[in-house]
């Protein structure tokens, strides 16, 4: 397939290390969620990609309620020192400045919300401003519960595309991308497993 000139290829072409978070049974489980929301189209060059994984020991519920709020990622994104979000209430389309901790490439950010789609529990944004070095990041994230002999448990997986910057290497930008990505499930599921416990023993 040609798009602008450029070959494109799926992310499907590429292999991830996906399996190394969850067990195979959860795998085959999530393929189809994998080719619905964490498929893009990408140039042969230029580029690199990623797919996530984390299990959350919450139900549900407690972990797209963490998700979904685009307004406040600070609740569980390492290094956001605010966020000002532009808008009434959380659509697709809104925006959100977020101002980066000192340390990073990076100071500010800015962010459209691209998909919220309550039914599937899937969610993701672009950058598409701001002083960093992720150029023509998308990133989606998806939601997915199990049940198995009465436990209740999810896997979040998020995936992202982005450009690689003149002077790096897509191992290099892969590295970055996904050490951020993967303290922000690690938090994620910290979170959310807290508030499980909360909801436990509230009377």
């Amino acid at each position: 397939m040609e798009e602008d000139g450029e070959t494109s290829k799926s992310k499907a072409d590429f292999e991830y290390p996906v399996r190394s978070g969850i067990t195979e049974g959860e795998f085959e489980e999530l393929k189809t969620c994998i080719s619905d929301y964490h498929t893009y189209s990408m140039a042969e060059t230029g580029q690199c990609c990623s797919l996530l994984a984390q299990r959350v020991h919450a139900p549900l519920e407690t972990v797209w309620s963490i998700v979904q709020k685009f307004d406040r990622p600070q609740v569980y994104k390492h290094f956001i020192k605010s966020c000002a979000f532009k808008g009434d209430r959380i659509v697709v389309g809104c925006l959100r400045e977020v101002n980066v901790i000192s340390g990073l490439p990076a100071s500010t950010s800015t962010e459209r919300l691209d998909v919220l789609d309550d039914e599937h529990h899937v969610a993701g944004f672009s950058i598409i401003g701001g002083e960093h070095r992720l150029r023509n990041y998308k990133s989606m994230t998806s939601v997915n519960e199990f049940k198995r002999e009465g436990k209740v448990w999810c896997v979040v997986l998020e995936s992202y595309v982005v450009d690689v910057p003149e002077g790096n290497t897509e191992e290099d930008t892969r590295m970055f991308a996904d050490t951020v990505v993967k303290l922000n499930l690690q938090k994620l599921r910290s979170v959310a497993e807290g508030m499980a416990k909360e909801e436990k023993t509230e009377p």
